[in-house]
């Protein structure tokens, strides 16, 4: 049921500072990255899987797995070390290098251009995404990794899980380091990422023809937790403000209109600024893509009266007891991915391309014996099976990327929760011998890429 197209993407998804390590060398600059230090359930972010000297080995495991596309980030710092002034050309040549790996291993390189790393430099003198200066630097460095790599990568991405910006991780995620976090710093955030997106997609759609840029939220069903219509009503609002808002913006060049009246009786009016909306108004995507991992429920009656609906479900998020969860607490829910799908297929009527999906689990290896993670084959099935009901049922995806196949630390720096098919041998604070091990899914999971979908 649900036959995927020919020419199908299958692969795998990663940011830089959680691969490549190699924090100080290749002419790397700092990012705020290199001021989060090791915890007791972190790692510092020095090696990472040291993907910097690694990803050739790895490519081979990419290519044996049956993976046509791979999206990777560039990282902002080791091409331009202050995120403004003079480029690093090591750093460049990296990247180019990378790609061309890539293709003669045939498989299809998908650039992100931000993920949540910050050059140190911007976020201290500039604090980061608020200040419109860092706007136009984004702009520079994403014209520059363009033209330098656009004659063999077609896929493009700004920024991951753009959506995050209209929520608490904002502040972390754009380098904001002073500042008492108030509404108007979320939403002047929020707009000065959206305008970089809009100068680098613009850029590409007025003057490089061949290349696809699109969106990319972090997108996860949200449902009401009782039938209460308040319930209902909080995650009807929470969904415009979170997720919906950001769709139209990507597919129409225009704010949601209660979006906007909130910001006007809120003191906010302020950030819409003539200019920048004409420019935004441009604004359109090739393709729509999200990462996928869990869903939540929301409860009204634990929302203060006055709460912003940004923040709707960190007040309200409740518990879904009809779901499983990992040790995370992240709810395993495969219905909520098939929903979403078509869901965003109507809503967009654009390709639509998952680009992260996985579990994360606690594993360790005895150094000898295959890995049997047999629940991590039950959630990528499940996973994949959405993906082809889907499909017969009318939506257009044309790709599923999973998170962090070849095992990573996660986006809290923890290495013992993870995500891949294939094992790395170290552990938040022995980094022992990096070896690369797969585990029983590599196999499952190899089947299923190689087969187009077919064999799960």
């Amino acid at each position: 049921m649900g036959t995927l197209r020919n020419g199908f993407f299958w692969g795998n998804s990663v940011s830089s500072m959680q691969t490549e390590g190699a924090a100080h060398e290749g002419g790397k600059g700092k990012s705020v990255y290199d001021t989060y230090l090791a915890g007791s359930e972190s790692s510092d972010w020095d090696v990472a899987i040291d993907e910097y000297h690694r990803y050739p080995e790895d490519i081979e495991l990419m290519k044996d797995l049956g993976m046509n596309c791979y999206r990777f980030q560039i990282s902002w710092s080791r091409v331009q070390p202050d995120g403004e002034g003079e480029f690093n050309q090591e750093g460049i040549q990296f990247y180019s290098d990378l790609v061309d790996k890539l293709l003669d291993a045939g498989i299809e390189p998908m650039v992100a251009l931000y993920h949540f790393d910050m050059p140190l430099n911007l976020a201290e003198k500039y604090n980061g995404f608020i200040s419109k200066k860092v706007v136009d630097l984004f702009y520079d460095f994403g014209k520059k990794m363009i033209d330098a790599l656009g004659d063999r990568v077609t896929y493009w991405l700004t920024f991951n899980e753009q959506n995050l910006y209209s929520a608490t991780p904002s502040f972390q995620s754009s380098g904001y380091l002073t500042g008492d976090k108030s509404l108007h710093d979320l939403y002047q955030i929020s707009h000065n990422v959206m305008m970089a997106h809009a100068k680098v997609a613009n850029y590409i759609h007025d003057n490089k023809h061949d290349l696809k840029i699109g969106g990319m939220e972090a997108y996860s069903e949200v449902y009401p937790a009782t039938p209460n219509p308040k319930d209902a009503a909080a995650v009807r609002r929470f969904k415009e403000f979170g997720n919906n808002n950001l769709i139209r913006l990507f597919t129409e060049g225009k704010y949601s209109d209660e979006v906007v009246t909130f910001m006007k009786n809120n003191g906010m009016a302020d950030i819409l600024v003539d200019k920048e909306l004409e420019e935004l108004s441009h604004v359109r995507s090739d393709f729509f893509s999200f990462s996928y991992y869990a869903t939540t429920t929301i409860d009204s009656t634990q929302i203060p009266t006055g709460t912003a609906p940004n923040y709707y479900v960190e007040y309200g998020g409740k518990k879904n007891p009809y779901l499983e969860e990992n040790e995370w607490g992240w709810q395993i829910d495969p219905v909520g991915f098939e929903n979403v799908l078509i869901d965003l297929f109507n809503r967009t009527n654009l390709p639509i391309f998952p680009i992260e999906n996985g579990i994360g689990v606690r594993e360790t290896w005895d150094g000898e014996n295959t890995i049997n993670d047999s629940y991590r084959i039950d959630y990528l099935r499940d996973h994949i099976q959405a993906v082809k009901n889907a499909v017969q049922k009318g939506a257009d995806v044309i790709g599923y990327l999973g998170w962090g196949l070849i095992d990573i630390p996660s986006s809290a720096g923890n290495v013992d929760k993870r995500y891949g098919v294939v094992y790395v041998n170290r552990s938040n604070h022995d980094l022992k011998d990096l070896k690369r091990v797969p585990k029983q899914s590599y196999y499952w999971l190899q089947k299923a890429f190689k087969s187009n979908g077919e064999t799960i």
